[in-house]
């Protein structure tokens, strides 16, 4: 089963990087699967070590979906690495396998550490909607512009009867990254 999660990764220079990606679950061993041209993939190569941060606030994965924005966060404690303060429990991890692929790689990592820092919500339509409208937001190169342009208004709709506050704010942040979003030659 794939869990959309936070993961959180430092590089050498202990620069923090937050980036919403489904992993892999399992209660010791989790899969992270990044593109190779993330800066996920190239923290967890040069350290080995992250923190996978579960959370029902879906504007941390808009915005880290988009940007190099930070959230409150603290020390991890059994790897070099950060804990999201919004998160509901997080798994600190350390890569024991990695399997580079040509797109993605598929790095399995051991659970050394965990936490819970409060009760997971969950998630209603809206907050479906706002992750869904995030990740479609990270492969636009993927898609016609049409095909985007309907997908992202059917989220809209959704997050406007169902979400609250923050989902509508997270949708807000996404819209306006699409209306940014060059017109190329697939487009």
């Amino acid at each position: 089963m794939i869990i959309e999660s936070i993961v959180s990764t430092v590089d050498r220079e202990k620069k923090v990087n937050l980036a919403p990606m489904g992993v892999l679950w399992g209660e010791e061993v989790l899969v992270i699967k990044p593109y190779k041209d993330t800066t996920t993939y190239r923290n967890l190569i040069a350290t080995k070590e992250g923190v996978v941060n579960v959370t029902d606030n879906v504007l941390i994965f808009a915005k880290s979906a988009l940007s190099d924005v930070q959230f409150p966060h603290f020390p991890a404690s059994h790897v070099e690495g950060v804990v999201l303060e919004d998160a509901c429990y997080y798994y600190e991890v350390v890569a024991s396998k990695i399997d580079v692929g040509e797109e993605r790689a598929k790095i399995s990592c051991e659970v050394v550490g965990r936490g819970w820092l409060r009760d997971f919500l969950g998630f209603n339509r809206g907050k479906n909607a706002v992750i869904e409208a995030a990740i479609l937001a990270t492969r636009l190169r993927f898609y016609e512009r049409q095909e985007v342009l309907a997908k992202f208004q059917c989220y809209e709709e959704i997050v406007a009867k169902t979400g609250g506050k923050q989902e509508k704010e997270a949708m807000r942040y996404l819209m306006d990254y699409l209306k940014g979003w060059p017109l190329d030659d697939k487009n």
